[in-house]
């Protein structure tokens, strides 16, 4: 007799808590197998396809396309331990653990481990097959689940499910949460889970809500310390609510932030609530730099871009100064320098503002960040970046030129310590060999991380950039 399994929507990794259905890869009644892509979901920072880790028989699908569903909430539920009536399909009758294909579980298929689970199977309970042991890649599942998935959760026996770990710790109720970092969060702060009502769906407790009675008990979120902090007791913090949209008033247009202008609005108003920022700014004469650019490319060979070189600039004054390639630690009181360069560009695109990642940037020549640029970027275009292009990034360039200004003091992105801003390049009067000429000026900005460094080091950074856009040997010498 089948099995019916139901599969969920699983973190999709960087906080994301909720992706949008664009396209279902699946019908009813189809036969997949174990790790086969079913859906493509849109999230805030790509599109992905989502692979099943059971294989069998598609019994149901929830949500249209168009839909958006939450980390956690049911995909689909699949039928397994039959093989189909042609045999052509080995559907297996277990799952994989991957969460996503190229990302997968956390440990090798060795060191995986067999779980015995609790699952809806046709209105009761029976055994499932393997599950993974994974995580989620940034450590975050605030998901939803109805009350009887929470209660088995919460009560029962540890559990694998979506290839996260659960199961209740020792000091844990019948409480409705499903995500094992939330109940760590709540046990590492002595934050009782039964005294808190959640704000998720059936009162599932998400991360927000163990921070918000945290924070309303006037205590910061913590690592695990020898004294525990007191316990927090439902009548003593303000319960959150789920915010209900307002109507729109004559006049008014009302555009929810979700999606990638979502994520992008709360990674800038964190940059801006944590980080001390300042900006230095220089006007630098770029003659040179178009000329020697022109003259590259009138060499023969693939071309290179303005951008590329900008680049190469950068990533030889981070070498010079790399305080500025770097974070800050808060929790450790710890600036955490790197030896590498991964180097993140903004990118204006249809869905809206990213920043994909050129990792290694430090050790590409001109041509190599080219192609990796026009690749990024249009990958950005079409929306098919992954969340390894979009995460990692250690300094980032923005080209905010190309929108025809001079100058801008933009957000650093979070949690870089600096960024490089570079404006459009336009002919203007200019002193050049003590004589008045006119020159192919640029206008440089550097907003950077107070923490890291102070103002010596930020104009010694950016006086060198300077210095190479007007004299491209400069560079050379480095090299």
């Amino acid at each position: 007799m089948a099995q019916v399994l139901e599969f969920k929507l699983p973190d999709l990794g960087e906080g994301l808590t909720e992706a949008e259905i664009v396209r279902w890869l699946v019908e009813v009644g189809d036969v997949v197998a174990i790790d086969q892509p079913v859906v493509e979901v849109e999230t805030a920072k790509a599109m992905v396809e989502v692979p099943c880790p059971y294989g069998g028989v598609v019994t149901a699908r929830f949500g249209e396309e168009g839909t958006e569903l939450p980390v956690g909430a049911p995909l689909i539920t699949v039928a397994v331990g039959e093989r189909p009536a042609s045999g052509a399909d080995d559907t297996g009758s277990g799952g994989s653990g991957n969460v996503l294909v190229g990302y997968g579980t956390s440990e090798a298929p060795a060191r995986r481990r067999r779980v015995r689970q609790e699952w809806r199977v046709s209105g009761a309970s029976a055994p499932a097959g393997q599950a993974g042991a994974s995580g989620p890649l940034n450590g975050r599942a605030d998901a939803a689940a109805s009350p009887a998935d929470a209660q088995a959760q919460a009560g029962g026996p540890a559990t694998t499910v979506n290839g996260q770990a659960g199961g209740p710790g020792p000091e844990d109720g019948p409480v409705p949460v499903i995500s094992p970092l939330v109940r760590r969060l709540a046990r590492q702060n002595g934050l009782d889970l039964r005294e808190l009502t959640g704000s998720g769906p059936d009162g599932l407790i998400l991360r927000a809500d163990v921070e918000y009675a945290l924070r309303a008990a006037g205590q910061g979120v913590t690592a695990p310390s020898a004294e525990p902090h007191p316990r927090v007791s439902r009548a003593a913090v303000p319960q959150p609510t789920v915010a209900s949209s307002a109507a729109s008033a004559p006049g008014e247009i009302r555009t929810p932030l979700k999606g990638i202008r979502g994520a992008v609005a709360d990674k800038l108003a964190r940059s801006r609530r944590e980080i001390p920022d300042a900006t230095c700014w220089v006007d630098a004469d770029a003659t040179e730099l178009m000329r020697a650019r022109a003259a590259m490319n009138a060499a023969g060979g693939p071309k290179i871009s303005l951008l590329a070189l900008l680049a190469r600039i950068c990533t030889a004054a981070l070498a010079r100064f790399p305080e500025l390639n770097s974070t800050v630690d808060a929790e450790a009181r710890e600036v955490v320098r790197f030896d590498h360069v991964h180097l993140g560009f903004a990118a204006q695109t249809d869905r809206g503002l990213v920043v994909p990642v050129v990792r290694d940037a430090q050790a590409r020549d001109a041509e190599s960040l080219t192609a990796e640029f026009v690749r990024l970027t249009e990958a950005g275009r079409t929306g098919t970046l992954t969340p390894g292009d979009l995460t990692g990034g250690t300094f980032t360039l923005n080209n905010y030129g190309v929108f025809g200004v001079d100058g801008s003091t933009p957000i650093i992105n979070h949690p870089e310590a600096a960024m490089l801003g570079v404006g459009r390049i336009v002919p203007k009067p200019w002193v050049h060999e003590g004589e008045l000429a006119v020159r192919q000026v640029v206008q440089l900005s550097l907003t950077f991380d107070h923490r890291v460094c102070d103002g010596g080091v930020a104009g010694g950074f950016l006086r060198y950039v300077a210095d190479c856009v007007e004299q491209p040997a400069v560079l050379l010498r480095t090299l």
